[in-house]
């Protein structure tokens, strides 16, 4: 008898769904096809176990499973639960009635029970798109998947449950979920607030401002000055996710399988911090068969590149072109995936080897060859895509003791949401962009057109200071985010002296 079910496969953060086909005929042979790799193909070893404990058994006969389509190689363990079905329907001991109106994904246990899989979300995404009446897969991922409404979706404990399913004794009923009630019950919640961090006005000026435009910044200082406690209050800043850039984040943690299992929606902008010994496949993306790396899990949120100048040349090199173009694209003989990738960049360094060039009062033993050796790792090219560098400096005995509190997240906060209203409104006709961070050289003339006083400040800046001609673009989208946080529509010589003031690492006392 033939039979066929539903499962589906990942490329890139989209599913796939694929067809099972099973015959059971007159032999005695197993055959599965389709280009599965060893994992599936290990599956009837999983199967017949977990067929035996529930007094159930795989069919005496020739049995052939054809995986289409069969240009798509399918990997990975989570084909037991449809392969279970499709044999125990084909065999005629379970109803095969129904089993062909929903997708099913889940792997087995020997005992038969559910193990969770990767991708549940662009799986029920896919599902709800082709029409199938529903989505069985195993109950730590149904939280994830009930997200998606106009399908039923059953979170199963055991091979047993979806029998019952299809046997229609079902002891399972669907899971449905409000998305956009819990999206909302928990987009406010930080672990960290800018309050906890003591003095630093400046630099959480700087913050302001980058959260404020989509800005990457360098803090560059001296070890303990609070680079690191900054960084990781940034997304306390931030405006909340809308549920569409939610959803997509969730997608690509879904993929990756970072998605906690308690998490049906991912709430707060991502804070992603990979160490300094992360390998460029790692942070891009890659490997034999695709996932996302940590840039695509910083999407709609921070990138934090701690001890910037000890990560691998190669690592950093290869972040640049997704940096600008927001997306990385993964390439093999057969296939390529795009991955999404519209972060924001927070990078932190110490100035030199020892850490103490331009303290205040310590003294640096490096010397300027060495310290100028140490700023080199960091490439002409990737300063280039970051708009901001400033000066992190030691917090004064009189500013740590101090007892008043400091200014909270959520005061930073409003005034960062009403600047992206004002960049919304402004770009709400250029698809693609959505803050000054964007801006393309065409809307860098169009939305950031100088007065005489302007023009006069920043031709000073780059004659007096040495700042370089690559800076100047950057200096035109800070000045114009830091208009917008003040309301102003046109941008003014004291903005444009601030934007100048953010450019540290441009002056002739870094560049040696």
């Amino acid at each position: 008898m033939l039979v066929k079910t539903f499962g589906s496969t990942i490329l890139g953060i989209d599913a796939i769904t694929i067809t099972i086909e099973v015959n059971v005929d007159q032999g005695v042979n197993f055959m599965l096809v389709g280009l599965p790799d060893s994992a599936v193909k290990e599956s009837q070893q999983r199967i017949e176990s977990a067929l035996k404990h529930f007094g159930l058994k795989l069919p005496g006969k020739k049995t052939v499973i054809n995986m289409a389509p069969a240009d798509i190689r399918k990997e990975g363990s989570a084909y037991d639960l449809p392969l279970a079905i499709g044999i125990l329907a084909a065999s005629e001991q379970i109803k095969h009635e129904r089993v062909g109106k929903f997708v099913i994904m889940g792997e087995l246990s020997l005992d038969g029970l559910l193990k969770p899989i990767k991708g549940a979300l662009p799986i029920a995404i896919q599902t709800r798109k082709e029409g199938f009446e529903g989505l069985i897969l195993p109950k730590a991922n149904v939280m994830e998947a009930a997200i998606v409404d106009k399908i039923d979706v059953y979170g199963a404990e055991s091979l047993l449950e979806v029998i019952n399913i299809f046997n229609g004794t079902p002891s399972l009923q669907p899971v449905k979920i409000n998305t956009r009630e819990a999206f909302f019950q928990g987009v406010e919640s930080y672990e960290f607030d800018f309050s906890d961090v003591k003095g630093q006005e400046n630099i959480k000026r700087a913050l302001e401002i980058a959260a404020a435009g989509g800005h990457n910044a360098l803090l560059i200082g001296p070890p303990g000055a609070g680079k690191t406690m900054l960084a990781k209050r940034l997304p306390s800043i931030l405006p909340p996710l809308h549920l569409q850039e939610a959803l997509e984040t969730t997608k690509i943690h879904s993929v990756a399988g970072k998605l906690r299992r308690k998490d049906g929606l991912i709430r707060v902008r991502p804070f992603r911090s990979p160490h300094h010994t992360i390998s460029d496949v790692a942070l891009v993306g890659g490997g034999s068969w695709p996932q996302p790396g940590e840039i695509s899990l910083a999407h709609n949120g921070v990138l934090f590149l701690d001890e910037l100048p000890e990560f691998k040349p190669t690592v950093l090199e290869v972040m640049r072109q997704p940096m600008e173009e927001r997306r990385v694209t993964i390439s093999r003989a057969r296939f390529s995936v795009d991955y999404p990738a519209s972060f924001m960049l927070i990078a932190a360094m110490n100035p030199c080897p020892c850490g103490y060039y331009n303290h205040p009062e310590k003294e640096c033993v490096c010397g300027q060859p060495i310290v100028q050796r140490y700023l080199n790792k960091i490439s002409g090219p990737l300063l280039d895509r970051i708009d901001i560098h400033i000066e992190v400096t030691p917090v004064p005995y009189q500013e740590l003791s101090r007892t008043t509190e400091s200014e909270k997240s959520h005061a930073v906060r409003e005034r960062v949401i009403r600047a992206r209203q004002i960049q919304e409104l402004r770009f709400s006709e250029l698809q693609g962009v959505y803050c000054n961070a964007h801006m393309s050289s065409r809307a860098l003339r169009q939305y950031c057109k100088l007065d005489a006083a302007g023009s006069a400040i920043l031709k000073n800046a780059m004659e007096k200071l040495g700042l370089s001609a690559r800076a100047y673009d950057r200096i035109l989208k800070v000045s114009r985010t830091v208009a917008d946080l003040e309301g102003a529509p046109h941008i003014q010589a004291h903005h444009m002296a601030e934007a100048i003031h953010f450019r540290s690492l441009d002056r002739k006392n870094w560049a040696g």
